[in-house]
């Protein structure tokens, strides 16, 4: 018996890998976050499968849930939204399943900072402008930020910022970065990313706050950075005439395709 879990990916339930689907369809006991998956991913299950809402359940009642399929033998489709690397609550469980003696397996899923990214058309890491995104929230009731970790301390550096789990701390959030990437700073706040009722709502630090004008409450993120008005950034060098590269054809030891 194996506890599969599976990144469910933004949204769209076409966004969720082959393994993904395979697994679940593989698997009689199927756990997933039914407020933010939806049903149709749940579609992939199979027949008679049991498909249980974690929602509106505590840790202890979802392991409950797990050492009862462990005890008949059969494999769990453990649903999370998004990407399992990143504020899934995944570790908590997997630590309780290495103490249990309980087999798992991690597949990763598409984060919803690449799925705001598409549906914004842009890309996060610009020569000349940005070449890291810092991926970070602000503190909430249920993690607190550690100490050395802060939107000062990360805004400092001018990389791209994608801020999950912040919405609702959008004015504060706002003062904190003003300082430091300035009030013409484009600013873009996008709702359920890949849904089909997604919203986007582009702005700057000086007018977000405005734009949104406290519509929208949870499961948005915020993206900060230069970057987003994708202009004013050098050519990467990678596809340059001049640019020695192994598969470019005339090297000696070029990669033949």
């Amino acid at each position: 018996m194996t506890v599969h879990f599976i990144g469910a990916g933004p949204g769209a339930p076409d966004l969720l890998t082959l393994r993904a689907r395979d697994l679940i369809a593989a698997s009689p006991v199927c756990l997933y976050a039914g407020s933010l998956i939806p049903r149709a991913v749940l579609a992939h299950c199979p027949e008679g499968a049991r498909i249980v809402n974690t929602a509106p359940l505590d840790l202890d009642a979802i392991m409950a849930e797990i050492a009862a399929a462990h005890e008949q033998g059969l494999d769990v489709a453990r649903l999370h939204s998004g990407d399992l690397s990143v504020w899934s609550a995944m570790g908590e469980q997997l630590r309780r399943l290495r103490m249990a003696g309980i087999a798992y397996t991690v597949t990763p899923g598409v984060p919803s900072f690449a799925a705001a990214a598409a549906a914004l058309g842009v890309e996060l890491t610009l020569p000349g402008l940005a070449q890291s995104v810092v991926l970070t929230r602000t503190p909430g009731r249920a993690s607190p930020m550690p100490g050395g970790e802060s939107l000062a301390a990360f805004a400092a550096t001018g990389a791209t910022l994608a801020l999950h789990l912040s919405i609702h701390r959008l004015a504060e959030t706002v003062a904190e970065l003003l300082p430091h990437y300035g009030t013409d700073c484009p600013v873009a706040v996008v709702w359920r990313a890949s849904w089909p009722d997604q919203r986007i709502i582009r702005g700057t630090l000086a007018d977000i706050e405005a734009q949104v004008g406290g519509t929208i409450e949870r499961t948005a993120l915020i993206l900060v950075g230069p970057v987003l008005a994708q202009e004013g950034f050098d050519e990467s060098r990678l596809y340059a005439a001049d640019y020695d590269r192994r598969f470019r054809a005339g090297r000696a030891d070029a990669v033949k395709p």
